[in-house]
This record gives structure tokens, sequence and C-alpha cells, in this order.
């Protein structure tokens, strides 16, 4: 049966009994599918296939990303619970039930990940001669070391603070790490307790010996408390960790919003504590103490079994060598669209000329389209004005030393920049003076709004008026980022996109109220309006018996309103694909909701990243690509910019990426109605396949250039050859008719 005939059969069914779509049970809580995302990290740990250092790279992800979920996720439903305010999201878990069941979670991956590093990790490290031990563990030359270099490098910073009169229980900074010590005065027997901080700021976390091993920072402290504490008995001590509120708000009627920014960051430290992770085997009075004195219960507390901050793990990862431990390495390669064979240079402006153009991070290199982009608009004598924005960025990156360049030469370059970003503020606010500096003009955003869009605009003279290069893109300006981050970028000179582009940046820096977009979609104003038509023009025309399908590729699906329309979707008959890669609050498979919807999630050795929004209806192709997931922050109170993406091929590759990631079968996991399964079978894996083809569109690329310079060398031998004398010049000459050693020689040089 066609489709036009299963929607005529449908239509003549008799109607099926409303669903109420604002039932929680069709809600999964934001939270908890963040936990699940997290867990799904901590899987490819676990992993045998995985390489060794990669699976403890993946120890170290797993344990910084639950701090930052601590810090500012679940500090703002302690928030919530404190305040009295009671709200629900659409799965209507209340924020203190939410709490409870994140604890929950947390505890069991918690035993999880000390299991398996303890009992799988770390003895598989040692096999292949990277011991790391505890101090019991090592020989009495390794010893000696342990205590000489504790003597020289370790006893010099080290403070110990006692509680006791007049010495109140000290504070404890964020995410450091801690000795709790249990002491007794042995001659007035009195007892008392203590905190030594571990210095893992200025000492490295693991103390490298000559053999090979590698102790734990706490364990070697451990080891020399007498040296702290002399004439002290020490009856026990363990570990412990602190992690405390690290998000803030800054009131958009502040006069200077840069420092009031830098003052809420001093604040930061000093935030509720919300996490507390002690060694498994701590003492009940040392964990009672520990409890009353930083003002939590026992719900904020997490029992951890041997080693606690595992992100520093890292250190280890980037020991040199050991390349077998690790997956093979992966060199970015340049856009084939952009070499220059004359130059030998990449030439992105002369690209973007011929037609639009996509780049596909960390498969294509960022370094040859993107920085190459702004260092050749600076270069260019030609370009009037540079516009950027600017969420997070790296050190090493050149775009934002290029527009202080830029702005040194005369050109008029405009850099917003969001001081907002969370825990890159003060990258941020350093880029943000230096820019100033240069006599660059820097806008840091709208007010109850941050700027999260991703755009680059170059203005060129060309002839008697300008012409506007734009790049849009789903990912930030951040090279190092761009090396790990799976993200598309659009490359165009369309005139309407690059006047819509014009006009969001003099709206983000002017007075001006929000314009009216000619081809892009534009948060908060008209994004979700926009996607929900789509869905529904989709919709109407499966009724009307077209092909249709809807795909979508996006970190974070949470959004109510628009889970709804695929709900609705999906119960219309549509087929829909989602590749999601961190939350999702939709849930699939649910018999009646949303059986025709499958959501697929890929976490492997490149991050997803990109935002991708495709309708197919019929012979009509929509796609579009940008900064924007589908949350409400995104939606509401960020502005965010979606670009249609409209030539055929760059469409058509999009929808290759969008289905080699729902075909994953070796880092993928499928949402069913009872949660996530990873699939088996090994196949098809889009990292791979991704990577590979990049490799044979560059060598490609490659063979045609060596093919156009051998056409070129002959081409160029041909015009050079001399031209014969005359026979009786030749004669004359003495030589044979027929015969000259010049044409001869000149000859045996062509190809």
């Amino acid at each position: 049966m066609n489709v036009k005939s299963q929607a005529e059969a449908l239509a003549g069914q008799p109607a099926v009994e409303a669903v109420d779509l604002r039932d929680p049970r069709f809600y999964d809580n934001r939270e908890l599918s963040w936990i699940d995302f997290n867990g799904r990290v901590l899987e490819l740990a676990e992993d045998e296939a995985t390489p060794l250092l990669e699976r403890v790279k993946f120890l170290a992800i797993y344990t910084s990303n639950l701090d930052e979920f601590f810090m500012v996720r679940v500090a703002g439903l302690h928030d919530q619970v404190d305040a009295g305010i009671d709200a629900r999201g659409p799965d209507g878990l209340s924020p203190a039930e939410t709490i409870e069941r994140i604890t929950e979670r947390v505890r069991k991956l918690a035993l999880r990940k000390s299991r398996h590093w303890e009992e799988v990790v770390r003895p598989a490290l040692a096999e292949r001669g990277i011991r790391i031990v505890d101090c019991d563990g090592c020989s009495t030359g390794e010893l000696d070391q342990i205590d000489r270099v504790f003597s020289e490098q370790i006893f010099p910073v080290l403070t110990p603070l006692a509680v006791g009169p007049g010495r109140p229980f000290p504070y404890i900074s964020n995410l450091s790490l801690s000795l709790a010590v249990w002491l007794r005065d042995p001659v007035s027997g009195s007892e008392t307790f203590a905190r030594v901080k571990v210095p893992k700021e200025v000492v490295p976390r693991f103390l490298r010996l000559d053999g090979g091993a590698f102790v734990p920072l706490e364990a070697v402290i451990a080891r020399h408390l007498g040296e702290l504490f002399p004439g002290m008995e020490i009856l026990r001590h363990d570990y412990f960790r602190v992690t405390r509120d690290a998000d803030f708000t800054v009131s958009d009627e502040a006069d200077d919003l840069l420092q009031a920014v830098e003052d809420e960051l001093r604040r930061r430290r000093f935030g509720e504590v919300v996490r507390l992770e002690v060694g498994s085997s701590m003492d009940p009075e040392l964990r009672r103490l520990l409890i009353e004195s930083l003002a939590i219960d026992e719900l904020q507390v997490i029992d951890v079994d041997g080693l606690l901050d595992m992100t520093d793990l890292w250190e280890i990862h980037d020991l040199e060598g050991h390349r077998g431990l690790r997956d093979e390495p992966w060199t970015p390669v340049s856009q084939p669209a952009f070499s220059d064979p004359d130059e030998g240079r990449p030439d992105v402006l002369a690209a973007m000329r011929g037609g639009d153009l996509l780049v596909h991070h960390p498969y294509d290199s960022f370094a040859t389209s993107i920085e190459r982009f702004v260092q050749q608009a600076v270069a260019d004598p030609d370009v009037l004005a540079i516009k950027m924005t600017v969420y997070r960025t790296s050190d090493d990156s050149a775009l934002v030393p290029s527009l202080i360049e830029a702005a040194e030469r005369g050109k008029q370059a405009v850099c917003l920049v969001e001081l907002k970003a969370r825990f890159d503020e003060r990258t941020n606010i350093g880029w943000a003076r230096a820019l100033e500096e240069s006599g660059a003009h820097v806008v840091h955003g709208l007010p109850g709004l941050k700027t999260h869009a991703k755009a680059l605009l170059v203005v060129r003279r060309e002839g008697r008026g300008v012409r506007h290069y734009v790049h849009i893109g789903t990912g930030n300006y951040h090279a190092k980022t761009a090396r790990l981050y799976e993200d598309f970028g659009l490359l165009t000179c369309d005139g309407e996109m690059a006047a819509d582009v014009a006009d969001l940046f003099n709206s983000l820096t002017g007075a001006a109220r929000s314009p009216s977009y000619r081809k892009v979609i534009v948060a908060p104003e008209h994004m979700r309006d926009r996607l929900l038509e789509e869905i529904q023009r989709t919709v109407e025309a499966h009724r009307t018996g077209e092909e249709v399908w809807i795909g979508m590729k996006m970190n974070s699906l949470v959004d109510a309103r628009c889970i709804r329309a695929l709900y609705e979707a999906s119960q219309a008959g549509v087929r829909i694909d989602l590749n999601v890669r961190g939350i999702s609050c939709l849930r699939a498979g649910v018999a009646g909701v949303s059986e025709n919807i499958r959501v697929v999630s890929v976490v492997g050795r490149f991050l997803e990243h990109s935002r991708i929004y495709a309708f197919h209806r019929g012979e009509e192709r929509r796609y579009y690509l940008g900064s924007a997931d589908l949350m409400p922050r995104n939606l509401d109170t960020r502005v965010e910019l979606l670009a249609p993406v409209e030539a055929p091929e760059l469409r058509a590759e999009l929808e290759d990426t969008l289905r080699r990631c729902l075909a994953d079968d070796t880092f993928a996991w499928e949402l069913g109605e009872d949660g996530w399964t990873r699939r088996g079978g090994g196949r098809r894996s889009a990292h791979r396949e991704l990577t590979e083809r990049a490799v044979e569109r560059a060598a490609a690329a490659d063979a045609a250039s060596l093919e156009r310079a051998a056409s070129l060398a002959a081409s160029t031998a041909a015009h050079a050859r001399p031209t014969p004398p005359p026979a009786s010049e030749t004669r004359a000459s003495g030589a044979p008719a027929g015969v000259d050693g010049g044409t001869r020689a000149s000859s045996s040089q062509s190809p």
C-alpha cells in the first residue's frame, strides 16, 4: 500500500480516543535524562573495545561532567527547595523529588565507576607499565624517593588547619580535595579535627617515580601526616571533596556589565555546598563532623570507593608514548574547495564567490577554513569590516588576535563578546579588554539574553559596491574544541542571508527592534514558531499523500511545545528520526504517542555538537543548521541563529551525515519506552566513516591537483620546444637530415 492509500485508509478509520499529550507520563525529567547521557560516557570507559588510555579519558570526562552538573543544575534545584518554590516541569517531579532521584542514580554510578577503575582499568594499566599505586604498594627505594620529594617539593606548600578554640572550621574551596584528620594530644588527651588541602593546583596529582609508578598526591601527604602535626597522635584520616554552587546571576541593569561579571566570579568561590564526596571507609564520627560543619544533609553525601576526583586522570591519559593504548591519531584535512593550485594556500574568499560551502569539523580543518577566512580578510586591503560573535574561544585560536590586528589596520572590527558564557567568563573578559584596547568595537550583548549565535561577517569592497561574506556555524569559534567537537559551518555570499546577518549584528550592537529577516531564523523572536510551522506543514503534506520525513540532530531536546508537536506528527503517521546526543525529555516508542519516532544518541570519540533540522515533503527539502537546541533556554532567553541550507549538494551532505549517525551500531544508543539501550553489531560507525570520507576527498583533490600540475607542465614544455631549423641549415651544420640534438633534448624532457 502506498503512502496515499495509507492516508486514505487512516482517514476512513474511526477516530482514536484523544490522548492528553501534556500527561507527565510522556516526558522524561531533564536532569535524569542528563544523568542517562553521562552514564553513556561511563559505558565507553567500561567498553573493552575502547583503547585503554581512552577509557581513562572517559573516566575523567564522566567526572568533570558530573562536577559541572552539580555546580549548576543540582545547585539550582537546591535553591528552589530552599526558597520554597515548587516548580515542576512537564514530567511532574518537584525539585525535592528530582534531587532524591538524582542522588539515587549518582550513587549507583559512583559505585560502578570506582569498581571499574579499581578492578579493571588500574590493573590493566599496570600490566602495560603504568602502575598507579598507594604508598603501601611501593618498594623501599620508591618510598625513599617519595620521602625526598615530599620534603623538598610538597611539604613547603602545605597548610594544615586544625579546628579548636579560636580556630573555626576552615573554608573549603570548590572542587578542592582534602584530607580529614582526627588528632589526639598525648599530653592533654584532647582530640581535634584538622584539614589538609591537597595542593594539586601547584603540584601534579600523581607523583611520578623513577621506576614508572605513579602515586596519588593525597597518599603521599597521608604518609607524612606526622610531620605536619609533630607531637600529635594521628588517630585516623580519610579523603573528602566539596562541590559548591558555581552558578550566578548578573543584573542586566548593571552600569558596567564587565565589572559586574568579575564581581560575581569572585563570589562564586563562596557558593553553598551542594555535594560532599567522602572515602567510603571514612570513620562515622569524621563523616558526621563534616556534614554538620558544612551545613548539609545526608542526601548530599556520595561515598566513593578508592580514588576521589578522577578529573585528574587526564594526567595519565596525556602521558607521552603508549600509542598502542590510544585511538589512531586524527588530523583534520583541508577542504578541497579552498585549495589554490597557484598559491598553495587556501583561498576561502574565492571559493565562497563560487557558491555556498559546508565545512564539517573535526573532519575539515578549522585552521585552513574559518581561521584562514578571517586571516585573509584581515590582510585584504579591500575588506572594510569584520564582525563576529564570541561565546567560547580558546587561547590558541587565531580569530580574536586577527580581529585585533584588523582594528589596528584601521578596519571596522566588531566583536560581540558574551561575558556570561558559563565557566568561560574570565577568558571572555580578557579578550574583551584586549579588543577594546586595540580599538575594536566590543559589545556585551542584550539585556536578559545570552548571545549564543555563531556568526561571522566580512564586508569587502568589490567594483562599485560591496559584497558580504558570511559564516554561520553550529559550534564556537574555538580552535581546540574544533578538533574534538563535531560541528557544521555554512559559508555563503547569498545576498539575502548576508543582509539578514548584517541586520542581526546591527540589532545586537545598536538600539533597534528585531528586524523581519528574509531567510534566517532568529531566537527568541521567531524560532520556535517557525520550527513548529515546519512540523505542521509536514503533517499536512503527509495527509495529502506525500512522502514525508522529519530528521533532527541536536544536543538536547527539552522544549515541551516542540515535543508535543513531534508527538502529534507521530500520531499522524509522520516518520521522525532524532539524533540527540544528550538530554531527551521526549519518550520514544510509546504506543499511540511516539511509535513513529526513533531517537538515537551517538557518544564516541568526537563530541556530537551540530544542530540540523530537516523536513522532507514530497520533492521539497528544507534544511536548517545553526546554534540552537530545542530547549526553552535556547528558544526563549538566548539569541540563536538558524540558516537555511539551499544548495542541493549541501543538503545531501547534511542528510548523509544524519543518516550515518542514525545507522551507527558501534557508538550509538537507542531510546525505547524503557530507556536507553546500546546497539550492538559494530558494523557502522559514523565517526570512522566520516574520517574515511574526509581522507578520500582530500586524496581525490590531491590527485586532481597533481593531474592539473602535470597537464600544465606538459603544456609549458610544448610551448618551450624550439622550432626545427630548415633542412638546408641542418645539413650545412654537418648533422644528418631530420636529426637535431636540441629538439631531441627538449622532447626527452617532456612528460
